[in-house]
């Protein structure tokens, strides 16, 4: 079994000109006027055919998201642009299982480079909120009961007795019903103001080491991109769980770099 992925991008102009465009990388239909440009990361699985080594033609995976997905898209953001994007996502979900010729799993909608909606086909009463932020800090990596020898071999640069720094990117994936009536039971605002107060506000511009109790020496965990994402996810479980009693937090994965990153939990 193999799992074949492919984004679809495309633009809903507001003059409702639907040709396609020949530069189907950047988006088919292309921009035209001040339309609005979103991606579909559409997943499927199955076994490969064993002549061709396809799954899925790409052509025919391209035909059937814009046939079955893309509509349903276009005709809410020109009928109802007030709709949550959650609520089109068991619509979308359904109807790409009837136009794929193999089995579904899931469909993640990027309805900005920072933020998306997602579904899995094996559990359409769940929709699943992404939306990343930006904090930056200091750290020091450095484990009081090792020797300054054994914390330079392990940490190197890391181990700089007054720190160094990272812009760090945290994504919370935070899962709940879809929206009912067009009402998420937590919408976007709300997560963003809860995710500033909660993680933001509490680290930006902060060195963790001395500035804050998660992270001392004393009374706190080593802050390694690991227990960050950990720690993280610990403080805003809570806050979400008393702000949005329906929600629950799937996951938070913070970015150090653009190369490295960790999820809690796995």
């Amino acid at each position: 079994m193999v799992e074949l992925c492919r984004t679809v991008r495309f633009c809903v102009n507001p003059a409702g000109d639907d040709a396609p465009g020949v530069n189907r990388y950047a988006g088919s239909p292309p921009m035209r006027g001040l339309g609005r440009h979103y991606e579909l990361e559409v997943a499927c699985v199955g076994s490969p055919d064993a002549e061709s080594g396809y799954l899925l033609n790409v052509k025919d995976f391209d035909a059937a998201v814009r046939s079955a997905a893309v509509p349903i898209i276009t005709r809410a953001c020109r009928e109802r642009p007030e709709t949550d994007p959650g609520a089109l996502l068991p619509a979308i979900v359904d109807a790409l299982r009837g136009a794929l010729p193999v089995p579904m799993t899931r469909v993640h909608w990027r309805l900005t480079p920072y933020h998306g909606v997602e579904m899995h086909a094996d559990d359409t009463r769940t929709v699943l909120v992404r939306q990343r932020f930006e904090l930056a800090a200091s750290h020091r990596l450095h484990v009081a009961s090792w020797s300054d020898e054994r914390n330079r071999q392990c940490f190197g640069k890391c181990n700089s007795p007054h720190g160094h720094g990272h812009n760090y990117i945290v994504e919370p994936c935070v899962a709940m019903p879809p929206p009912q009536g067009g009402i998420a039971v937590l919408d976007l605002a709300s997560l963003e103001r809860l995710v500033v107060r909660t993680i933001v506000d509490r680290f930006d511009h902060k060195h963790l080491n001395l500035d804050t109790p998660e992270f001392n020496e004393r009374t706190g965990v080593i802050p390694s991109v690991e227990n960050i994402a950990r720690v993280f996810h610990g403080l805003l479980e809570g806050a979400l769980r008393e702000a949005a009693p329906a929600a629950s937090l799937r996951s938070v994965t913070v970015w150090e770099s653009d190369r490295t990153s960790a999820t809690f939990p796995a």
